[in-house]
């Protein structure tokens, strides 16, 4: 079979909820990543097969197919096309499979893979909560949904709160897993090592979410967020603003244009789980992955697991007996923020580029998602 390259990744820094980047039209957020990504490989934008883009909140600004409308903003060629994602929160790392299988099948030879969202704009669920409020009907309703699941109710936040109690994840396990997020982070920016990463965009550097000032102390203070629960905004991930890219290429590619991958595509992988329980789909996602990859998790020296909430990587880890310091190693979604539709493209971007710089051969990116999935990819760096 064919392989897929990354030849390079770039992110936006990540903005805090009614940040520098708040004001940014997404599309033009979009766009600045689209840019940077053409310039910085030097490949002739029209030579660009599709583009690919995770989206969660496609509603307003993010509707009309931002795939489309962020390549158009860019000043881009208008004969390349362009689809928007949704994968809920693995929306941009489903693109970059989509962008590896497109070359891997031999229909395309570079695909642009990325995502945008911009959560201090369009707010979480808002296609959902608008929606029901216009008299448009619920998601998680109707005949065959109730007669399977019955009244059930259907949220992240319940769904963390169950995997915290089903896994025995205390709020003291949670908050020192936060604090370790955010010392992470910020030891990693005063390292310099998101520096080949990162294009500061709109007057903005670095990311925005890392806290140098929190503690312990200052977690427990907090309330929970349901009465009895566990779990608080400390430990979950930060309502966010951002966009990232990566540019998949064939072998063909590669030699024609001249270009150095920083990765292939190894391994790639996809789950249903629980809807109710909602995000645990990395644990059997994890599971594929390495037996299809044959790989063993001893063998995997960088993973990026999302940092919804602290008890889904808590539990993840205790199935899967990751390494703590192989895992989330420069802080996670707790720390640096979660932008629904370009999480996925910031966590690979993470990885290709911390690979190169440790000097790690296997990296793993494994998520979960809304409606109880999740995706997981192996790269292998070049």
């Amino acid at each position: 079979m064919a392989e897929a390259f990354i030849v390079d990744a770039v992110r936006t820094p990540v903005g805090r909820r009614n940040g520098a980047l708040s004001g940014v039209h997404p599309a033009d957020l979009g766009a600045h990543v689209l840019r940077s990504l053409i310039a910085r490989t030097g490949i002739d934008p029209g030579a660009v097969d599709d583009v690919f883009f995770g989206c969660v909140g496609q509603i307003g600004a993010q509707t009309g197919n931002i795939a489309r409308t962020s390549w158009l903003a860019a000043g881009l060629p208008q004969h390349v096309p362009g689809t928007t994602i949704d994968r809920q929160c693995g929306s941009s790392q489903q693109a970059v499979h989509f962008a590896a299988q497109a070359v891997m099948s031999g229909t395309a030879d570079l695909v642009v893979a990325g995502g945008v969202e911009v959560m201090s704009l369009v707010p979480i669920s808002s296609p959902a909560v608008l929606g029901e409020r216009e008299g448009m009907g619920a998601p998680y309703d109707g005949a065959g949904w109730r007669a399977r699941f019955g009244e059930e109710e259907v949220s992240q936040f319940r769904g963390a709160e169950l995997i915290a109690r089903k896994w025995d994840v205390s709020r003291l396990d949670m908050e020192r897993f936060a604090l370790d997020s955010h010392r992470r982070a910020v030891a990693a920016w005063s390292d310099g090592v998101f520096g080949e990463e990162v294009v500061p965009a709109f007057g903005l550097a670095a990311d925005e979410g890392p806290r140098a000032d929190t503690s312990l102390a200052k977690m427990a203070g907090l309330r929970t967020l349901s009465e009895g629960g566990r779990l608080t905004a400390a430990v979950s991930s930060q309502i966010s603003d951002g966009a990232a890219a990566l540019l998949v290429a064939s072998q063909d590619a590669v030699r024609r244009y001249g270009l150095t991958p920083l990765a292939r595509v190894h391994s790639m992988a996809v789950v249903g789980s629980d809807p109710i329980y909602m995000l645990t789909g990395p644990i059997p996602a994890t599971e594929k992955i390495l037996d299809r990859s044959g790989l063993s998790i001893g063998d995997i020296d960088l993973i990026e697991i999302n940092e919804a909430f602290a008890s889904v990587v808590l539990a993840w880890r205790k199935e899967i007996g990751a390494a703590p310091e192989r895992t989330n190693a420069f802080g996670g979604a707790i720390a640096l923020g979660h932008p629904l539709g370009a999480t996925g493209a910031r966590l690979m971007t993470t990885l290709v580029h911390q690979l190169r710089r440790t000097g790690g051969r296997y990296g793993l990116q494994t998520m979960c998602e809304g409606g109880g999935m999740a995706n997981a990819t192996i790269i292998e760096r070049m």
